[in-house]
């Protein structure tokens, strides 16, 4: 479904250069980004006014800016890949007309069109030889891709129809493509999620799974596709969810990110590898105390993303030893455009886009011990937070989390707290620039805002991320109350003015905390979770929840049974607001209907908003505005000062 104390304004060991004068307009935003082969050049999607987006082309060294592509106004751009030959992949995506286009920029020379795919397509990438390009398609897709976003209709005969994540293969230096022409390489029936070639371009290695692509990620498997007929073999299948399959250099070995992972997208866990003939998968990072994010196979080994802790770090991974020393360690996060950094060829430089929560997103880049920071657009963009890590310990458990507190906070006087919950369970909560949104609200209202990373989250190694198996609001509602008592010893708080929220499990929690603890005096709950049998049988990702809980519904409901608050709801006594998107798939509507009735009947203050068109998220920019106003009121009425 969809991570000791140090000093409150803890600093990066490196220097963002020093805000000047307070920005009136947003922050410049990078995505996308991607370093070539060489390690000299950098591409990313660069956002300087709202509503457009460019791709820029930069020197790794320095960040001068060599060149900008924009071939539409209207289109919006992802998938940057270079080739081994410095030419550019990627793709503009046209919403009006309902397509796709991959495009190539090779220097000087014309912009080439490759294909136009009817519906939506992502990731590409140049075959070893650079004389072909690999790319993820969904012909006439009736939805976007993953289970987040709004479901389609519910109406007909249902589960007869499912969109289709395909490979297609192009080759280069042809006529483009028409999209009635395009004809994918894997079978029908099979979902791919991720891919890699293989270095000798006979075959590509993916994670896939048969059916329903949005409920069956959690039981992928690890194949090869044939480059040439499409033919599927499997390499393995995981006991693990698996994420990030790159192979070798030398086409021998498969590696991949195996763990405990409650959504597709959010990555975490150990580094695993299998032969790429077939085998039984290993981990080579077992009992690490870190949680892999991403990786890559250079040609000199293996480079990994890690969260250790409030630190993300770069490391190397080596079969026998595991993870390295952190190469490079800040407490921020990064992101880059497949996967949180960027890689050489070699392996011996990066780059990443890199934030915390007082400084505003940059690009790094360099050797991979030593990157800088290489753009300053954002330098005079001042923090409206303090931030510091709290970490505490509760039943054997060492816990972290980040306090923020608005810049402005009079250390003297009580202020009312937010603790936000992340989704997942298997997730974190990491830095990131506190600027626009629901957290820069509740900072600029006012509030301190408390973000834990209780047992199930990720940061501490596989055996935390686990724990609460089997316990959803158990001890993990126990880690986040103990770390609460924390924060108290260190910042003004008042117990009397705490208030909690969280979407996905944060909303579940939400829901939860309600009938288990009247410590709160009020709760925002987003696309939560009330009745665990009543959510088993309605909801669009089913095979998600069996890892945790061990048994399907029908062979256990007392374990379902014991984490649902609509069987506890007589305790219930918080003034709560739900809020869920119309077209929810990953948590339907009616858990929070059904949660929304019980408060009535039982004279609990409530409010419930449906928001139409929305799925697992609220991403109009109108419904968006509409929830942080109703937030902050509920807030404001409950936790006013007494």
């Amino acid at each position: 479904m969809r991570a000791a104390l140090i000093p409150a304004a803890f600093t990066l060991a490196f220097t963002l250069t020093a805000a000047a004068t307070p920005a009136l307009a947003a922050p410049r935003q990078y995505a996308g980004l991607v370093i070539d082969a060489t390690g000299s050049r950098i591409a990313s999607v660069d956002t300087v006014t709202a509503g457009h987006a460019s791709i820029t082309l930069r020197t790794a060294k320095d960040g001068r800016i060599v060149s900008t592509i924009d071939p539409c106004a209207t289109c919006s751009y992802s998938g940057l890949s270079f080739a081994a030959d410095g030419s550019l992949a990627f793709l503009a995506r046209d919403r009006a007309a309902g397509v796709v286009r991959l495009h190539v920029a090779r220097g000087d020379a014309p912009l080439q069109t490759v294909a136009t795919i009817k519906g939506i397509a992502q990731t590409p990438r140049f075959s070893p030889d650079g004389k072909h390009i690999a790319l993820l398609v969904t012909i006439g897709a009736a939805k976007e891709a993953g289970a987040a976003q709004a479901g389609v209709r519910q109406v007909g005969e249902i589960g007869e129809k499912n969109d289709e994540q395909r490979l297609a293969v192009f080759a280069l230096g042809s006529a483009p493509v028409a999209a009635d022409a395009v004809k994918p390489l894997s079978p029908s029936g099979r979902y791919i999620y991720e891919y890699d070639w293989a270095p000798d371009g006979t075959e590509l290695v993916v994670t896939s799974a048969l059916g329903n692509g949005d409920a069956n990620w959690w039981v992928a498997t690890l194949d090869a596709v044939n480059a040439q007929s499409g033919a599927v073999r499997q390499i393995a299948k995981p006991a693990t969810q698996l994420n990030f399959p790159r192979v070798s250099p030398d086409g021998q070995t498969v590696a991949y990110i195996g763990g405990l992972m409650s959504d597709f997208g959010s990555v975490g866990g150990d580094v695993w590898t299998v032969p790429l003939a077939g085998g039984a998968p290993v981990n080579i990072t077992a009992g690490a105390k870190a949680t892999a994010t991403s990786l890559d196979w250079t040609k000199a080994g293996l480079r990994a993303t890690l969260l250790a802790g409030d630190q993300a770090q770069l490391a190397s991974v080596t079969p026998g030893t595991g993870f390295s020393a952190p190469l490079f360690s800040r407490p921020a996060s990064f992101a880059a455009g497949d996967g949180r950094a960027s890689f050489s060829a070699d392996g011996n430089h990066v780059a990443t886009i890199m934030q915390d929560f007082t400084h505003a997103p940059a690009i790094i880049a360099g050797k991979l011990g030593s990157p800088r920071q290489i753009t300053h657009d954002n330098d005079d963009v001042l923090p409206i937070v303090t931030a510091r890590s709290i970490r505490w310990q509760n039943e054997g458990f060492d816990v972290q989390g980040w306090l923020l507190a608005p810049s402005a906070a009079d250390p003297s006087k009580k202020a009312p707290m937010i603790t936000i919950v992340h989704g997942g369970p298997a997730a974190a909560s990491i830095p990131g620039f506190v600027d626009r949104g629901g957290t820069a609200e509740m900072i600029r209202a006012g509030y301190y805002v408390f973000l834990p990373n209780p047992r199930g989250s990720y940061g501490q190694g596989e055996a935390f991320t686990a724990a609460n198996k089997r316990d959803f609001g158990g001890g993990d509602l126990r880690d986040i109350l103990t770390g609460i008592d924390a924060v108290e010893k260190v910042a003004p708080v008042d117990d009397a003015r705490l208030g909690l929220t969280g979407g996905s499990y944060g909303g579940f929690m939400a829901m939860w905390a309600n009938t288990q603890t009247n410590r709160f005096k009020a709760i925002v709950a987003g696309a939560g979770l009330s009745n665990w049998i009543s959510y088993y049988g309605t909801n669009g990702i089913n095979a998600w929840m069996l890892p945790f809980f061990g048994k399907p519904l029908y062979e256990d409901f007392d374990a379902y049974k014991a984490p649902s608050a609509i069987y506890f709801m007589k305790t219930a006594r918080t003034p709560s607001f739900i809020y869920v998107g119309e077209r929810d798939i990953e948590v339907p509507p009616t858990q929070s209907i059904e949660y929304w009735h019980a408060l009535k009947e039982l004279g609990v203050p409530t409010s419930l908003v449906i928001y139409a068109d929305e799925g697992h998220g609220i991403r109009s920019p109108a419904n968006a505005a509409d929830l942080q106003k109703r937030v902050i009121g509920w807030f404001d009425k409950y936790l006013a000062a007494q």
